[in-house]
Formats: structure tokens, C-alpha cells, sequence
């Protein structure tokens, strides 16, 4: 049975109109980057409750979250009208197999992200540990506006740290921006043009991909890399060089 903590929200941060980031302190048990919890509000009598990943790092006392109202949900919009002192409840122990524990040793470590799917890989990075055996690790946000690039300083920040290692990638499918490639993530595979931009080869020899958010782009990637690259499912009783996160 899930042990839920009480919360107070510290900060909500308004990235959009959409999307916002929640920072609560909170006494959860200890969690490995990229692992997620529950948040929940009493609603009508009843506790109302979602998954939601960390972005901090797990030794970061800011419990950071990064959500998309949805507007007929009947969690989000809740969430987003918190304001700091406000009262939240938290499942104390977090879970998941989205983690570095997880992935085999390669060369190039892709971490591929859809909107706020963005949050476990920034938990992972701004934690640092455990990457010294990958020799270059590549972030992508891909999102429908350059507005919805929330968390895109932080990235450029995390690029600065890891003095050549990370490189990070944007993409905007419904405009055009400069630095961005524009369209959807399978397809930029697919014409060579990710991989032109980042200047690193996606295959079995080399790298291992990470894909987590929105199904349709998880399922569509991992079947044109199973199709075109003859990659395979990371199971831990098969190796393989894709590992997958779904978000909703």
C-alpha cells in the first residue's frame, strides 16, 4: 500500500499558458534519478492522483515536477492553480525502471523526450552520476512550439557543464525556428537529418536510445529503429539498445 506524505508547494513557475513546473518540499523517501511519483489532491471527497516524474536531482531538497494542464482533466487544473503554502499530497516512495542502472554501457547514450517527458533525463543530468561510461550523451526536447522549450536554459546550462559530452537538440513540429529542427522525431531519423545535426551516428554498435513520452512517438521510433537500424527492446534478460518510458 502506497505510504502518501503531505507537501507544501514552494513555487509554481508558468512556462505557458499549458505547461508549468511545481516545486514542493515534501518528506519523501529517498529515489533514483528518473524514477517518478504520485501527486494527489482531495477532490470532492475523494484523493484524485497522477504520476508525475522528479527533475531535480534526488539530492536536491526542491522537489520539482513538470506538468501540462490538461483542460478537461480533473487533476491538472487543479494543480496548476496551486499557490506556494499550498497543501499537496505526495506518494512518499517513487518507482520506475527509467534509470541509468538500467542502461547497458555504449558509446553514445541518445535520450530522446516529447514535451514534459523532458523531466526524467534532466533529474539524470543534473544528478551526473554513473555517466563517466558513456562517451557522448544526447539530449532532445521535442515539442510543438519554441514556447513550450521550458526547460531549454537549463539544457544549455547542463551542455556548458559536461564540457563537450552532452549535446542537446531541439525540435518544434508546428514552426520553424532557428537552431530547432522542425517536424517529428521518427522522421528526422529516418532522413539522417538528427543525426546530421548532432553529428553522431544512431546504431547497434554505437548507441543505446531512450525514448520517453508521448506513446504514439515511443511506439513509431521504436519501430522504425527496429525496422531500419535493427535495433531491439532492452530487456534485462535480452540485451537490447532501446529502452522506453511511455508518459501517459
Amino acid at each position: 500500500m502506497a505510504e502518501w506524505v503531505k507537501g507544501k508547494v514552494v513555487q509554481v513557475q508558468n512556462w505557458t499558458d499549458a505547461l508549468f513546473s511545481l516545486t514542493v518540499h515534501a518528506p519523501v523517501a529517498p529515489f533514483t534519478a528518473g524514477q517518478f511519483t504520485k501527486l494527489g489532491l482531495e477532490i470532492d471527497g475523494e484523493r484524485v492522483q497522477r504520476a508525475y516524474s522528479y527533475v531535480n536531482s534526488p539530492s536536491d531538497p526542491n522537489l520539482e515536477f513538470y506538468l501540462v494542464t490538461v483542460p478537461e482533466g480533473k487533476l491538472s487544473p487543479r494543480l496548476h492553480a496551486l499557490q506556494p503554502g499550498d497543501e499537496i499530497m505526495l506518494v512518499s516512495e517513487a518507482a520506475g525502471f527509467f534509470v541509468l542502472d538500467e542502461i547497458p554501457d555504449c558509446q553514445t547514450l541518445w535520450m530522446l523526450a516529447t514535451g514534459t517527458a523532458l523531466g526524467p533525463y534532466l533529474s539524470i543530468l543534473q544528478e551526473g552520476k554513473g555517466l563517466e561510461r558513456f562517451e557522448n550523451i544526447v539530449l532532445l526536447h521535442a515539442v510543438r512550439y519554441a514556447q513550450d522549450l521550458s526547460y531549454l536554459p537549463l539544457m544549455q546550462k547542463l551542455q556548458q557543464q559536461y564540457e563537450g559530452k552532452l549535446r542537446i537538440q531541439t525540435v518544434v513540429s508546428r514552426e520553424s525556428i532557428a537552431g530547432s529542427l522542425t517536424g517529428r522525431v521518427p522522421a528526422l531519423i529516418e532522413s539522417g537529418e538528427l543525426e546530421a545535426a548532432v553529428g553522431l551516428p544512431m546504431n547497434i554498435e554505437t548507441s543505446h536510445v531512450m525514448l520517453c513520452g508521448n506513446p504514439q512517438m515511443v511506439r513509431d521510433t521504436q519501430q522504425l529503429l527496429k525496422e531500419t537500424r535493427q535495433m531491439t527492446k532492452h530487456l534485462r534478460r535480452r540485451p537490447g539498445h532501446m529502452t522506453a518510458e511511455h508518459y501517459w
